[in-house]
């Protein structure tokens, strides 16, 4: 079983920074990708970052270049950097794992993570 605790959302204005992170019971050995997805009100929940267990990552198209994914292995804890927020950043950002292979990009399906941390919410103000 793999546990995971986010934290770091808040309330920000239009262009400034948050930094998320979540906090894993258990890490590299068993998590082959993770991930940040988001669910704004009303909309579909959807993955803004990955990054496979060698540290490589991707970005959907609409946080690439201000959104940064890491992981701190000896902390067993995942990031997201965000920077140049906007409004529609506004959402309940979500940290997930997988424990199954295959390909760590973007467009990996949801249902391959087994497992989910509660949220932290994210408002960004204009």
């Amino acid at each position: 079983q793999v546990q995971l605790v986010e934290s770091g959302g808040g309330s920000v204005q239009a262009g400034g920074s948050l930094r998320l992170s979540c906090a894993a019971s258990q890490y590299t050995s068993i998590n082959y990708c993770m991930a940040w997805f988001r669910q704004g009100s009303g909309k579909e929940r959807e993955a803004v970052a990955t990054i496979y267990r060698d540290g490589s990552t991707s970005y959907s198209e609409s946080v690439k270049g201000r959104f940064t994914i890491s992981q701190d292995n000896a902390k067993n804890t995942l990031n997201l950097q965000m920077n140049s927020l906007k409004p529609d950043d506004t959402a309940m950002y979500y940290c997930a794992s997988s424990t199954y292979p295959g390909t760590c990009s973007i467009s990996r399906p949801r249902h391959l993570y087994g497992y989910w941390g509660q949220g932290t919410q994210v408002t960004v103000s204009s």
